[in-house]
């Protein structure tokens, strides 16, 4: 007989209740957008242990920036402080703008390096509240590659946009 990894499925409540002082949980997140812009999606993917718990959601008009940061502070605003969160996200706008351009745009009263606006700003400003006081790192992950949980983000995200066409 095979040994076979078996996730659990379980509710984002149910996720909290198990997490303790400086577990670690990886987030896999991703957002879709059909027409860009147009109706848009995110998924997120929390693992801890043998654990899975999925997020997601859905705008009627959006861009795809805009999804992949909405997944982003989804997952991490319902983490809380005492854990060490590990984002892996497929999005360089997002990896970057947190990692390198976040802390300039604070500085430069949320402005780009040539003077110019940030371009979802209140976005960047939700993502920059929610991300104070926890444990971060940031990883790229290449899209619509071989991570597995990548691409069922990705799944997740272009789901939700199913679920507003079918309205």
């Amino acid at each position: 007989m095979k040994n076979e990894f078996i996730m659990s499925d379980i509710s984002i409540n149910n996720l909290l209740e198990i997490l303790q002082q400086n577990d670690i949980i990886e987030v896999y997140t991703d957002g879709s957008c059909k027409g860009n812009p147009g109706p848009g999606g995110w998924g997120a993917i929390l693992l801890f242990k043998n654990n899975r718990a999925i997020l997601s959601g859905k705008e009627l008009n959006t861009t795809n920036n805009r999804m992949e940061l909405t997944a982003t502070i989804q997952a991490i605003s319902v983490l809380p402080n005492y854990i060490r969160i590990v984002i892996y996200t497929d999005s360089s706008y997002v990896k970057n703008g947190v990692t390198m351009w976040l802390p300039n745009w604070k500085v430069n009263n949320w402005r780009t390096s040539d003077n110019k606006p940030v371009k979802n700003v209140d976005l960047w400003t939700k993502l920059d509240e929610v991300s104070q006081g926890k444990n971060i790192s940031w990883n790229w992950v290449k899209g619509h590659s071989d991570c597995v949980n990548n691409n069922n983000a990705d799944f997740i995200a272009k789901s939700a946009i199913s679920e507003i066409e079918t309205i």
